[in-house]
């Protein structure tokens, strides 16, 4: 078995400078995975989820937001996020420099590229997947589902796959059916996972130390996510 390297390194879009983090094996990573970050930024636990990626043989790359690393702060994080969603265009161009950035230093014999993203970053790999990216496959976990630039037919490349907690107080039913309703009318190739009672953020422990009932670490939901993830992996990779 290969040895894992960790770099971090800049990157910019445009005149922003920003910092990425890449976990991969030493030799011929099976596929590139972007790991887009929460509302907050880039944090530890994304790290470790980077690392984790890269024990199976993929190249993992962590991405930035803001240019500002993690922010704890989460009135500074929700201006943030306003300014930058403010331009969808923009929004998208953000990461489709990381995108790039990936495929240079990822060094894969082939051009094999998931997505990952939790809450804020699940909705950017969505918005990734709506623009025609091609990306082998995007994997939302508790993102957010709506978007002022809904998919046209055909524009899709990617295989989606939605890991959605059915009692997220952030992505109420009536977002939930416009998106599959979305995604019927694009033709896309969506599964989505649905788990009964569980909310925001289940997939971080950190969450029930947050003092909000909106979010709920659910280590089952979790698990069965994380679970369905790989599964793709094997599919497609």
């Amino acid at each position: 078995m290969s040895s894992i390297e960790v770099t971090t390194f800049t990157y910019q879009h445009g005149d922003l400078d920003l910092q990425g983090y890449m976990a991969q094996p030493s030799r011929y990573p099976r596929a590139g995975i972007l790991v887009v970050p929460t509302i907050a930024g880039p944090n530890q636990l994304m790290m470790d989820r980077a690392r984790w990626l890269a024990s199976l043989g993929y190249a993992a790359m962590v991405c930035d937001i803001y240019g500002q690393g993690e922010i704890t702060d989460m009135r500074k994080s929700r201006a943030l996020a306003d300014a930058l969603r403010a331009d969808p265009e923009y929004y998208r161009a953000r990461f489709r420099c990381a995108l790039d950035e990936l495929r240079v230093r990822s060094g894969l014999a082939n051009n094999r590229i998931a997505a990952i993203g939790y809450c804020m970053g699940g909705e950017i790999v969505l918005e990734m997947a709506r623009s025609g990216e091609e990306l082998a496959l995007v994997v939302s976990f508790h993102g957010l589902l709506g978007t002022p630039l809904p998919a046209k037919k055909g524009t899709i490349k990617a295989r989606l796959l939605v890991c959605h907690g059915r009692a997220d107080p952030l992505v109420p039913p009536k977002q939930v059916r416009a998106f599959l309703e979305e995604m019927d009318l694009a033709g896309a190739d969506c599964h989505m996972h649905t788990y009964t009672g569980v909310v925001h953020g289940f997939t971080d422990p950190e969450s029930d130390k947050r003092p909000l009932d909106a979010v709920a670490y659910n280590a089952s939901a979790d698990r069965q996510s994380k679970a369905a993830m790989l599964s793709m992996f094997e599919e497609i990779f």
